[in-house]
């Protein structure tokens, strides 16, 4: 990941969202963080006082590296994983692991294509004991006019509208708007959708921050007893 350093910078602190979303994590003793990029979320676990087990994975060594680094500030027992989640095979590498619950935090806007997204909640969801949570956060860029700015032609890349499916943004980024990156415009609904197709139940959704304080939707799920 070529702005792996800038993407980490923004990713120094924490969400106000977070603060909605520690009383669903603070029970789980064992947490996996799906795309944890630089390990922010066990960070902000680790301040709050939780202690259990923990383990982020991500596709970007860059990343990984930088929460490498923070690992020692952690007294909880971590890890961190490479693999690539657009793989259909990425859970498999995790050895029999049942976590009691899932972040997957801003994260599923950046996984193209509709199928790609389907098997990801989907493979979370297998992954989650019975009764176990799973937490997902979806940017809100499109309720921005100041991100609305951001959007660029898919021929920037090379790509015509029709290459790419309904929904799906080019947005420059990063410092002199120099990086590109790929976003799914998934609102309430279809993430809804997706998380019940998958078998959870919803227990709720929210948005928060940004400063306009609504730029993520939060939603909580609960995986149904089998």
């Amino acid at each position: 990941m070529g702005f792996a350093g800038d993407f980490a910078r923004t990713r120094r602190g924490w969400p106000l969202g977070f603060e909605r979303i520690l009383p669903h994590l603070r029970p789980a003793a064992n947490v996996l963080d799906v795309g944890c990029g630089n390990g922010r979320l066990l960070s902000f676990l680790t301040e709050r006082g939780w202690h259990g087990r923990y383990l982020g994975v991500d596709g970007s060594a860059g990343l990984l590296a930088a929460a490498e680094q923070n690992l020692e500030l952690n007294p909880t027992e971590a890890g961190f994983l490479q693999a690539d989640l657009l793989s259909p095979h990425w859970a498999a590498t995790l050895a029999g692991l049942r976590p009691d619950a899932i972040a997957c935090l801003a994260v599923l806007h950046h996984v193209p294509g509709a199928a790609h997204r389907e098997r990801l909640v989907a493979e979370c969801a297998d992954l989650l004991t019975p009764g176990g949570t799973l937490i997902v956060s979806v940017w809100q860029f499109l309720s921005s006019p100041r991100l609305q700015k951001h959007i660029l032609p898919w021929s920037t890349t090379g790509l015509r509208n029709e290459d790419v499916d309904p929904g799906d943004y080019l947005l420059s980024w990063g410092e002199g708007a120099a990086g590109h990156r790929y976003c799914a415009a998934i609102d309430e609904e279809n993430l809804c959708e997706l998380t019940t197709q998958a078998g959870l139940a919803t227990v709720e959704t929210f948005y928060a921050d940004g400063h306009e304080g609504n730029l993520s939707l939060y939603g909580i799920f609960r995986s149904i007893a089998r």
